[in-house]
């Protein structure tokens, strides 16, 4: 029993000074000091010996035990060991090297303009308001006047979910919302920015889905005057002093009296080109006095108060800033058009 265990000693050190792998060295410890293993077979024979011999023996076995264990886990540590010099022989790093830079983005452009847009506004006292891009028929069209047989009403000219809910067609909504909020807290002094969405043909200066910001004061002594004074500042803080807007009366059902503001084309400088079709001036966004209807019908005394609102296209605005020809471009995430700004 004895030249047994020595001789499993033995062999058990040499296969094992021998291997060349963790999963060798794996195979080895089973074969050795697995439940199956001659070292673990050994002890089951045990009970064949003298009683005075059984402890002598089963010292020795756990002798030998102890110390294969601790050869396997010296080998263990010697092949991590190697194994980590090789990686670090494969994957030598020059720290001389330059690094490589990382790409960075950068703001959109109409994330850009519409961030001065704001500063811009918020230096003449007004706050941003948001509201939901889903809309009922009520904010969308009947609490600002548009009656039920009105073109903007129908289906092929706006994205209707339900027969009384739809995408917003403007962000006028949110200044309903915010005339309602507010009846006791007037005046009020604010732009709305945000997605909005019509069926329109998609050319270089439409499309179905665009950015819109809209702005509206109502106060004590509101006239005429102090919008066009405001575009006028607006028009003249984003683009300079030689910015040149155009009054055109029109008609909105939720203003009265109302404007269309134009601006010199940007790209012709008013001679007329494909992109303001040939007119020399660019629309860029609608004003007039709130109606005094949308002031009652949002609990405003109309006797007292008046108002103002505007609603200014953000892509061409961002189009006149940075010269761009056609407004597809800012949604078509091409990233060498991009990265020019």
């Amino acid at each position: 029993m004895k030249d047994q265990i020595e001789s499993i000693r033995k062999s058990a050190q040499e296969a094992i000074a021998s291997v060349k792998s963790s999963e060798e060295l794996e195979a080895l410890r089973v074969k050795f000091l697995g439940k199956k293993g001659s070292l673990t077979a050994l002890l089951r024979t045990m009970g064949s010996l003298a009683a005075e011999e059984r402890p002598i023996v089963g010292a020795m076995v756990n002798d030998v035990r102890i110390f294969l264990e601790n050869e396997v886990e010296k080998c263990r540590a010697a092949l991590s060991a190697a194994a980590m010099e090789q990686q670090l022989a494969n994957e030598v790093i020059d720290v001389t090297m330059p690094g490589k830079k990382p790409n960075l983005g950068s703001l959109h452009p109409l994330t850009q303009v519409l961030n001065r847009i704001i500063e811009i506004f918020s230096g003449m006292g007004f706050s941003v308001v948001e509201g939901p891009e889903i809309e009922t028929d009520y904010y969308n069209f009947t609490a600002l006047n548009i009656p039920e047989d009105h073109p903007a009403r129908d289906t092929q000219d706006s994205f209707y979910i339900t027969d009384s809910i739809l995408l917003r067609t403007q962000t006028s909504t949110v200044q309903i919302r915010t005339m309602q909020n507010h009846t006791q807290k007037l005046p009020i002094r604010i732009i709305s920015p945000g997605r909005v969405y019509r069926s329109d043909n998609v050319d270089a200066t439409h499309s179905p889905v665009f950015t819109q910001l809209e702005g509206l004061v109502v106060d004590k002594g509101v006239t005429m005057a102090d919008l066009k004074g405001t575009l006028d500042t607006f028009a003249k803080t984003l683009y300079g002093e030689d910015a040149v807007l155009r009054f055109r009366p029109h008609h909105f059902p939720f203003t009265e009296p109302s404007a269309e503001v134009d601006m010199s084309c940007f790209v012709c400088g008013g001679k007329g080109c494909s992109v303001c079709k040939g007119e020399g001036w660019i629309e860029i966004l609608g004003a007039g006095m709130v109606h005094p209807k949308v002031l009652e019908e949002c609990g405003i005394d109309s006797s007292v108060y008046s108002g103002f609102a505007f609603g200014v296209g953000l892509e061409r605005i961002t189009m006149r800033h940075y010269g761009i020809d056609d407004m597809r471009l800012l949604s078509e995430n091409d990233m060498r058009f991009l990265e020019q700004f």
